[in-house]
């Protein structure tokens, strides 16, 4: 005779419990928090999940916990040696390097795990990468990405529906320089014909209006994110672009996409000091 269990209205058979007991045991909780970064208005910015963990799990686990989280980038965070092993995903691929998923994984350091802590170091697949506290800031050291003027790529124009005052590229991205910020603005680029591109992203930028030494957005569909709302890694390529361009070595930027978010570069050198606030949205556990 089959052993029977009771719960409240529900009967379950002893073997069946078993196997439900089986599956619910191998199941492993993280914590994970979702912060707006590069703003310091919730609901602005850009958002990242950060997970904390004891050790990476399988990529294909990160990988398929990202696509759930449907974020441009989730955090994946692993303590070592009293810092940080840090990666990062986009729903569809790991990337080696983002800003804004840095920012939020330090704010989560640095306000909920250590809070004492003011500086932290994250190991990642760009190098060290040191972020410090600086009241209600973040200040990241991450490494430049330089660029060279290039022959704009076959659809390009057609990608983004006008013809760029320049193009420069690196191995990463295109960064295509337009007349106005108006034009940035009002950009409606073809995502499948920029998916198409020999890069992963396409960064368009102009001199800004006011307030603001130049605005930017940067579309990067490849990466499985049309179009990413304030771009770190972006930053990274434009900080020295702008610094030959204008002469001096920091700026105020403003990527004006939907959400829109705010950033202090520095060039320093081969590296770019990235300057900015985040805002914590969620705190909870994850199930994988």
């Amino acid at each position: 005779m089959n052993e029977r269990w009771y719960w409240g209205p529900f009967e379950y058979k002893a073997p069946n419990l078993r196997r439900c007991c089986d599956k619910i045991v191998n199941l492993m909780r993280a914590r994970i928090f979702q912060l707006d970064s590069f703003t310091t208005r919730r609901f602005a910015g850009n958002p990242a999940a950060v997970i904390l963990m004891e050790s990476f799990p399988e990529d294909r686990v990160m990988q398929a916990i990202a696509d759930e989280n449907n974020l441009a980038e989730t955090a994946f965070l692993v303590p070592e040696d009293g810092n940080y092993r840090l990666r990062w995903f986009t729903p569809v691929t790991e990337v080696p390097l983002c800003g804004h998923a840095t920012l939020a994984s330090a704010a989560v350091v640095m306000e909920r795990l250590e809070p004492e802590r003011t500086r932290t170091v994250f190991h990642s697949a760009s190098g060290p990468l040191t972020v410090t506290r600086t009241g209600a800031t973040y200040v990241m050291d991450l490494p430049a990405r330089p660029c060279e003027q290039v022959v704009a790529p076959p659809n390009l124009a057609a990608a983004l529906g006008l013809v760029p005052v320049e193009v420069f590229g690196n191995a990463f991205n295109y960064l295509a320089r337009l007349e106005s910020e108006r034009a940035v603005r009002a950009l409606t680029p073809d995502m499948t014909l920029i998916s198409k591109l020999d890069r992963p992203g396409v960064i368009v930028t102009a001199p800004a209006d006011e307030g603001y030494d130049f605005v930017s957005r940067y579309f990067a569909p490849a990466k499985g994110v049309p179009e990413d709302p304030v771009t770190g890694g972006a930053h990274c390529m434009l900080t020295p672009y702008w610094a030959e361009l204008l002469r001096k070595n920091e700026f105020r930027a403003y990527q004006a996409s939907r959400r829109g978010g705010e950033i202090v570069c520095r060039l320093n050198g081969d590296r770019v000091e990235m300057e900015g606030a985040c805002i914590f949205y969620l705190e909870g556990e994850v199930e994988y």
